[in-house]
């Protein structure tokens, strides 16, 4: 399976290259041809000379059809070899492979119906902890469950195969165990679906809408990450009240009724100030639940008390406003993915009642 290649620029080679190695010439093909000028209408461009590059194929190939992008893509039998080349766009990668190679190719590959997976998807804890649990507090592990682990950031997905007949017991059960070892920092568990993808922010809306509660995010060195990862899920407009990006001390004042007192007493980015604005969120947005941040995302800004990646976070209700500090020290983008989706765990975590709370790779400890 060879991907990308065949768009119309200068250096998509795979089209010429493949033609080179089977021995034949590139010729126009008429499938090509009118899948681009297809899509070429459904997106309102006109066919440039540029894009004609893409029906240049090798002759003797089949189609495979690509239903998202301008490019087809194409298979050949060669020397008892199947060659497969699709796009490199991975969305239009994803798609063909699902709707049109794995079913072509299913007929010739060995019976997966004996196959069971379970993937279990984590935040909070690294591989390698993951490993050492296993490794200390599992030593009975059963041979005939294999087990993978693959960071999938900002979570890490462990997975769980087994091709043993007794898999509708085995899995499980030792699903279970791994599940109150690992305890808060497992979101649930899914089934190998293409359809069907976790994260925090879908456990959150899922567990409020469960409470017909809501959340209201108020947030500076994130820039509305949390809000845009709740807002990203279907059905968050029946949980997420409202997003307050309150990046300058004034705004904090006029929107959140963070006190001035408060800010140049301790500055922005303190424990006190996160309070206020967790507060001020509650009160003016009526929500059952917040999530307030502040930090120093770097790659200027720290001070020796203060270092680059310090943030303190606030979430709870009226009734309590918990507090957290963390040093995350990396590049602005990662801290800020980062950090949104500690705020989300701290508040999945509450919503489930789990106490404990991971130190999520802080330097400091707290």
């Amino acid at each position: 399976i060879i991907n990308g290649g065949l768009g119309p620029t200068e250096d998509d080679l795979t089209a010429a290259a493949l033609a080179c190695v089977i021995g034949q010439p590139l010729e126009e093909n008429s499938e090509a041809l009118q899948h681009l000028e297809a899509w070429c209408e459904k997106k309102g461009f006109r066919l440039e000379g540029a894009n004609r590059k893409q029906i240049l194929l090798p002759k003797g190939i089949d189609i495979v059809a690509n239903s998202v992008g301008s490019a087809v893509g194409f298979l050949i039998q060669h020397n008892h070899c199947q060659i497969i080349c699709t796009p490199g766009v991975p969305n239009e990668l994803k798609r063909m492979w699902f709707d049109e190679i794995l079913p072509y190719l299913k007929p010739n590959l060995p019976s997966l119906d004996k196959v069971q997976t379970v993937k279990l998807h984590l935040f909070g804890i690294g591989e390698s902890a993951i490993q050492n649990i296993f490794h200390n507090q599992l030593s009975d592990w059963p041979q005939e469950i294999e087990v993978g682990y693959r960071a999938a950031s900002p979570l890490v997905e462990l997975k769980l195969t087994t091709r043993t007949e007794r898999a509708e017991q085995l899995l499980p059960q030792w699903q279970i165990k791994i599940e109150a070892l690992l305890g808060g920092h497992v979101l649930n568990s899914m089934d190998e679906s293409p359809n069907q993808s976790i994260s925090i922010a879908r456990c959150v809306v899922e567990l409020l809408a469960k409470r017909n509660q809501t959340l209201t995010t108020a947030e500076s060195c994130t820039g509305g990450g949390i809000a845009s990862n709740i807002t990203r899920i279907a059905g968050s407009s029946q949980v997420f009240e409202a997003g307050y990006v309150t990046y300058s001390n004034r705004i904090k004042t006029d929107l959140l009724q963070v006190a001035e007192h408060t800010l140049i007493t301790h500055g922005a980015v303190s424990e006190a100030v996160v309070i206020e604005m967790a507060q001020g969120a509650l009160n003016a947005s009526n929500s059952h639940w917040v999530i307030a941040v502040s930090g120093i995302a770097g790659p200027t800004g720290g001070t020796e008390e203060k270092p680059i990646g310090t943030v303190w976070l606030c979430w709870g209700n009226n009734t309590q406003l918990k507090t957290r500090c963390l040093v995350y020290p990396t590049s602005r983008i990662n801290f800020q993915r980062f950090i949104a989706n500690v705020g989300l765990d701290l508040i999945r975590r509450e919503l489930l009642g789990i106490k404990e709370l991971p130190s999520y790779f802080s330097r400091t400890g707290k």
